[in-house]
């Protein structure tokens, strides 16, 4: 038995992972290092080309829930994350560089699995797991397309942070803190005063931005929507999105600021710090002399400038079976954030399910059928129901799960019970799920 598994990123890793620890020999094929794009900046696989941040740890949130599923599971991707992960409040967040290391040297050390460098340009024989990500070359997008019949890919826009050096950031300017004291003070907030605010803004709203072909506001997908994007909708709109200053009041005068930008570790080490819902697309000069009115960012040094990229996803539900597998030609399984999941954490979620149910039909057992109550069984569900019309990209969200069927006081406590009810089902499936 021998799939070959194409994309090393966080699906295909997973993928790999989970075929190869159920006997299936793999050959894992990833174009790195002989080619590169621009969002790419080392040679290690599950490289996270955005945000260092897996979002919420915490249970009364969906992909809180999704990541202890996948922890219970046994997922190398969750694993790598938890040993590698920098302080961030309630948030689980990694150091970029450990984190990719653990998984490429876990990847390249199993005895099942071979890696193959080089672009792939033409779908192989035999058992495919397709999860080369949003960013697919076009030469494999061209190899795709034949197997997809008459439904399209899609694309949209999506966008990453800019990181700077802690040292250039001005701490008599700043404070440490967690939002409502929430977790350890683990983020930079910097905080901005309404004249400072709206002269920032104005700025932000008439910066020039890089070329993109293509590219229109109503084409990002929401989660990553660029800060610039955002501020067009309104001059207060980054008050109640990233620059919410609630629940940081400043040290200094025991106040809310008026706005606050936060910054997050981006490495163990605390050298390099992100800032946070900061995605971009302006141009880099711009975004230095536009983001220094920030008055603790007067001096930062930039080591990465937020960038911009395509992102391409198939109208899944017209293609996919809840598996992630392609109905019309089921040797051919996708993964990732290409079947239109979105999200690390979700794509790892799909390159999990993916791999396990491929590993146990080629070895002749029945699927483990995660049910909807699952975030693993709701996403995988979600993706595959042919009657959602206008399919977009989707994190996970407990909307996409069955309600308790009892009332439940305040959204905290619902939450609370919707995920232990989901984990009682997962712990329940985890003995045939680890054949």
């Amino acid at each position: 038995m021998r799939v070959t598994v194409i994309g090393a990123g966080l699906a295909g890793c997973e993928a790999a992972w989970q075929l190869a620890q159920r006997g299936v020999e793999v050959t894992l094929r990833e174009m790195k290092p002989e080619k590169r794009i621009p969002a790419h900046e080392t040679d290690y696989f599950a490289e996270l080309c955005c945000s260092n941040s897996l979002r919420s740890d915490q249970l009364e949130n969906a992909v809180g829930l999704l990541k202890e599923e996948l922890r219970r599971l046994g997922s190398l991707i969750i694993r790598c994350a938890d040993v590698t992960r920098v302080p961030a409040g309630g948030a689980l967040a990694v150091d970029r560089h450990g984190f990719a290391r653990m998984v490429t040297e876990s990847i390249a050390h199993h005895p099942l699995i071979t890696v193959v460098p080089g672009e792939v340009t033409e779908i192989p024989e035999g058992e495919v797991l397709i999860a080369s990500g949003p960013l697919t070359s076009d030469a494999l997008a061209q190899a795709i397309a034949p197997l997809l019949g008459e439904e399209a890919t899609l694309n949209f826009y999506d966008a990453a942070a800019p990181l700077v050096s802690f040292e250039s950031v001005d701490m008599d300017s700043a404070y440490f803190a967690s939002r409502y004291d929430k977790g350890t003070p683990d983020y930079i907030n910097c905080p901005m005063s309404r004249e400072e605010y709206l002269a920032f803004h104005e700025a932000l709203v008439s910066a020039q931005e890089a070329e993109v072909h293509g590219f229109e506001d109503k084409q990002v997908f929401e989660g990553c929507m660029p800060v610039e994007v955002m501020a067009r909708r309104g001059e207060d709109t980054l008050r109640y999105g990233p620059l919410k200053p609630k629940g940081l009041p400043d040290p200094k005068t025991g106040r809310e600021p008026y706005a606050v930008v936060q910054l997050r570790k981006d490495n163990a080490d605390g050298t390099i710090y992100n800032l946070v819902g900061f995605q971009t697309h302006l141009r880099f000069p711009e975004q230095k002399r536009v983001f220094s009115m920030i008055p603790a960012l007067h001096d930062a040094q930039y080591l990465r400038y937020g960038v911009m990229h395509r992102n391409t996803y198939l109208d899944s539900p017209r293609l996919l079976d809840r598996y992630y597998r392609l109905r019309r030609l089921p040797r051919i399984t996708f993964a990732g954030q290409m079947t239109g999941v979105e999200g690390y954490v979700e794509s790892c979620a799909s390159g999990f399910l993916a791999g396990l149910e491929l590993a146990r039909r080629l070895r002749g057992l029945p699927p483990v059928d995660f049910p909807q109550e699952t975030a693993i069984g709701a996403l995988g569900l979600y993706v595959s129901n042919e009657t959602v019309g206008s399919f977009q990209p989707m994190n996970i969200n407990f909307g996409i799960m069955p309600p308790l069927g009892h009332k439940v006081k305040g959204k905290r406590n619902k939450n609370a019970e919707l995920s232990a009810r989901s984990l009682a089902l997962v712990d329940g499936l985890r003995e045939e799920a680890a054949k």
